[in-house]
This record gives C-alpha cells, sequence and structure tokens, in this order.
C-alpha cells in the first residue's frame, strides 16, 4: 500500500468539499445520524493506494464478507438502519467511496480508465478479503459492476440498484434539476420527491441530502457506459433492482439490457419505486441467502 498516497497524476484535483466548514458541518451531521442507530457496528479508516477509505463495519469476522456501495452525493449512512439484518448473515462493510462527502480522501477519481476498480481492489487487500457479495447503487452499482467484470473471481454475487453505466442518464434529468434548484429549497424539496419516486423522504434524511447539496462539488462528469463485452464478463449470480418511476435512468431500457445479455440474471422492476430504493432490503437479502 501507499501509506495514503495517490495514485492519481491528474494535474487538475477535484474534491468533494466546497470549504472546510462545510466539510465540517456534513460529517458532524453523518455522526449524529450514526449515533442515533441502534446497529452494533465498528469504524474503520484503512490506507489504500487512493488515500484513506473509511468503513462502516457490523457482523461477526468469520461470516461471509459483503460490501455496501452508496451512490453520488451520499456516504455509508444510508445503509446504517439496513445493516443490522444484513449482519445476521455476513461480515457487512458499507465503504465511504472517495470524492464523495463522507470521511474518505476527498479527491475525486475520474470516470475513465481503472482508479475506481483499483481502488476497490485495495479495500479487499487491506481487509483480507479474498472474496465477497457487492451491494451498489447508482454510481455504486457501476463502480461494483466496474469492479466485478475485472475481478470476477473476487465476487460472489453482484446486486445492482438502479446502477449507472448500463443505460445514459436520462438526458431530461439535467434540466429538471436545474429547474427545480432554481425555485430555492421548496424547489429542492420537489426534486429529492421526484428522485424518491414521488414519495417523502424523512425529514432528517431529506434535511441532510439538502446539507450536502449545500456543500458538495457534484460530479458533472459522463458516467461511461459498459460495452456488452464487459457486461458478458458479469458471470457470477447478478440481481438487478430498478424502479419504474427512476428519474435519473431509463429502468425499462435498463432492464432489457442487462436481460439480454445475462440470461442468468434476476431482474426486478419495481413499478412504482424511484431512484432511490431504499425499501427493498428483504428482497435483496433473499437473492444474496441464496445457495
Amino acid at each position: 500500500m501507499n501509506s495514503g498516497s495517490s495514485k492519481r497524476n491528474n494535474s487538475k484535483v477535484q474534491v468533494a468539499f466546497k470549504s472546510a466548514k462545510g466539510k465540517r458541518e456534513v460529517l458532524k451531521y453523518y455522526d449524529s445520524l450514526v449515533s442515533m442507530s441502534s446497529t452494533i457496528h465498528e469504524e474503520l479508516y484503512i490506507d489504500t493506494g487512493y488515500g484513506k477509505t473509511f468503513i462502516i463495519a457490523s457482523g461477526r469476522t468469520d461470516l461471509p464478507p459483503l460490501i455496501l456501495l452508496h451512490g453520488s452525493g451520499m456516504n455509508s449512512v444510508m445503509w446504517i438502519n439496513e445493516m443490522e439484518k444484513y449482519a445476521q448473515n455476513y461480515r457487512v462493510y458499507a465503504v465511504d467511496m472517495p470524492g464523495e462527502p463522507g470521511k474518505s480522501s476527498e479527491i475525486q477519481l475520474p470516470f475513465t480508465g481503472d482508479d475506481f476498480t483499483n481502488w476497490l481492489h485495495d479495500v479487499f487487500e487491506c481487509l483480507s478479503i479474498e472474496k465477497a457479495s457487492i451491494v451498489g447503487i447508482s454510481l455504486g452499482g457501476w463502480v461494483g459492476a466496474k469492479f466485478s467484470i475485472t475481478y470476477a473471481q473476487k465476487v460472489d454475487k453482484l446486486v445492482l440498484l438502479c446502477p449507472a453505466g448500463i443505460d445514459p442518464l436520462r438526458k431530461s434529468f439535467m434540466f429538471k434539476s436545474l429547474m427545480y434548484m432554481l425555485l430555492g429549497e421548496k424547489g429542492i424539496d420537489k426534486l429529492y420527491y421526484k428522485i424518491n419516486g414521488d414519495k417523502l423522504i424523512p425529514a432528517v434524511m431529506l434535511q441532510y441530502q439538502k446539507l450536502i447539496a449545500s456543500h458538495f462539488n457534484f460530479r458533472k462528469e459522463v458516467i461511461p457506459l459498459f460495452s456488452d463485452d464487459e457486461i458478458l464478463q458479469l458471470t457470477m449470480p447478478v440481481a438487478l433492482f430498478v424502479g419504474g418511476k427512476d428519474v435519473m435512468f431509463h429502468s425499462e431500457k435498463t432492464a432489457k439490457r442487462l436481460e439480454t445479455l445475462l440470461k442468468h440474471a434476476e431482474i426486478n422492476l419495481i413499478p412504482d419505486e424511484g431512484h432511490s430504493l431504499v425499501n427493498h432490503g428483504d428482497e435483496i437479502r433473499k437473492f444474496l441467502n441464496q445457495q
């Protein structure tokens, strides 16, 4: 390991937070949300070739490992209330991805190239994981799939929740996002309502998402699509969960493409859900626990 030194050679480094003050506010709220949870857990920092990586871990160490990867503009606190259930059968590692509004390195890795794959490989190495199951949502789904394409032998099962990389981002989403943002706080409330599939978000999480929106440098780069040949490398058991009301990605197209290319994949298109997909842990665990 490089003891926290970055492998990136880019002359222009993009970081997660707009200011040190904003970072403190976001992480203070992060800690408060974790402290409100009854989940028994540990908090770990590991050194990767891309700087420090923060992990919330739960479950006995002799259980099979499970990696949870959050979406962009979020961190591992999104998993905290579900971890207790996952931890009944797994040693769970909810990992803060670099360049996102969490406790890992602030440096935003490029979507092109192998940096994200190499970073997750470092995580496996640091945790002495030979093989694990992965659950990833949105950007986390893309990172999980990208890693699984290169290191299929290291992935037991792969769960993709509204993943990026299978079908392009809806062009209308960027316009709608800008429109809602221009309407002030009520507009932002409406945007998150839409992202959540026309459902209200718990007030404590809505407050947190708005705090992040104020202080996080959202990525503007386009996430690359996987080629057919890359997707065909996903030989492990795969489950896809997408929401019919997803305003960010074309769920039907994502489901159709994966179903066509991966005959062994379990496809779940949930008509009344949006992009968040936070209420389907039982179905995910049923897939993971299949022998």
